[in-house]
């Protein structure tokens, strides 16, 4: 059975309480192979009418705990300790019956692949009018006419005709605007976009993350938005935060974090990118190394078997010791901030220009 507590010592808050808070989320599968801590002690806020961007390498923790937040884990398998609060109501010890009422209604997502997560059997004006019906009681007449509303709204041609569609008779892009479609049919309060735009071609792209701005704008929505791509949260997000091996490594506005980074994860992420203004024959600096296995994470600070610079901390603090992330802009990481600075400003920084 799920475990659901409350965990008394949760940290500090990282500034004024928003929207959505999460408080010290520990997420935990069972599995053959022994407990994946796949979220451990994770904490942020999210504010109407801001966008929240989460980045880090696949298995990182993102999708996991935003999917925690819509209560969408199996029972069976799932421990999950801490606080999620939506507008002051409590998410970790809600009846599932109280989570549908809020799920597609309150809060709503827009999956990374929606292909598979509309179902083939049935028209998108179905799947799209559903929702509405049990969410606001309307009338099958009501619903379809919002439905075809909102996919004029997210860019569909000839909206009343493909309101009769199936799944299978949208382009990419279509299939993803009628997600986003779906999951503002009930005007949610918070949104939560699962990388909305991987295998989308770069127009597509650029014309979904316009679509995203002008709906929260007009809903005045809070948005998560789950990303890899650093270049999109660059111009998506509000505020920035950096998860590594279930953990918050680095948290700050976008600019602070991708103008001036604090950590060596967040270093190699920016290393790692290519630019279009960059010199085509320098070669990519990747992070060296794969992302801990969270079976068995490493001791101290997840990062240390993979850091360029543990040796310029004292000791053996890397491998012993767990660094904490303070409130408000700042980075888990050992190396002062003197050391910080002259790095990035010495090795990090020349990459970047």
């Amino acid at each position: 059975m799920t475990t659901l507590t409350k965990t008394e010592d949760a940290p500090a808050p990282t500034g004024p309480e928003g929207f959505l808070s999460v408080r010290d989320l520990k997420v935990r599968f069972s599995t053959e192979d022994g407990i994946v801590k796949a979220v451990d002690g994770l904490s942020f806020d999210v504010e109407r009418g801001r966008t929240l961007g989460i980045v880090g390498e696949s298995g990182s923790g993102k999708s996991v705990t935003n999917l925690t937040v819509l209560g969408l884990h199996s029972p069976r398998t799932t421990t999950i300790e801490g606080e999620i609060l939506l507008d002051g109501k409590e998410l970790v010890t809600a009846t599932e019956r109280e989570l549908e009422r809020l799920r597609g209604n309150k809060m709503a997502m827009i999956f990374q692949d929606p292909l598979t997560a509309l179902s083939p059997y049935y028209t998108v004006g179905r799947q799209l009018s559903e929702p509405y019906m049990k969410h606001r009681g309307a009338s099958k007449k009501e619903a379809k006419d919002r439905a075809i509303q909102m996919l004029e709204k997210v860019g569909i041609p000839q909206p009343k005709v493909r309101f009769d569609d199936y799944p299978h008779q949208f382009s990419g892009g279509m299939r993803q605007r009628a997600m986003i479609a779906m999951a503002l049919m009930c005007d949610p309060e918070l949104l939560i976009a699962d990388e909305p735009t991987t295998a989308l071609d770069v127009t597509v792209q650029a014309q979904i993350l316009d679509l995203l701005k002008d709906l929260q704008q007009e809903f005045g929505s809070a948005i998560v938005f789950i990303t890899h791509d650093l270049g999109v949260i660059s111009s998506m997000a509000d505020d920035l935060l950096v998860m590594y091996a279930g953990r918050a490594v680095e948290r700050g506005s976008v600019k602070e974090v991708l103008r001036s980074p604090k950590h060596p994860y967040t270093w190699g992420l920016l290393s790692s990118m290519p630019r279009l203004d960059g010199d085509i024959n320098q070669a990519l600096d990747p992070i060296p190394g794969s992302p801990p296995s969270l079976l068995n994470p490493p001791s101290g600070c997840p990062f240390h078997p993979r850091c360029a610079f543990k040796d310029q901390v004292a000791g053996d603090l890397c491998s012993q010791e767990r660094p904490t992330l303070a409130a408000g802009r700042a980075a888990a990481c050992h190396l002062t901030a003197e050391q910080k600075q002259t790095i990035f400003i010495d090795k990090i920084q020349p990459r970047l220009r």
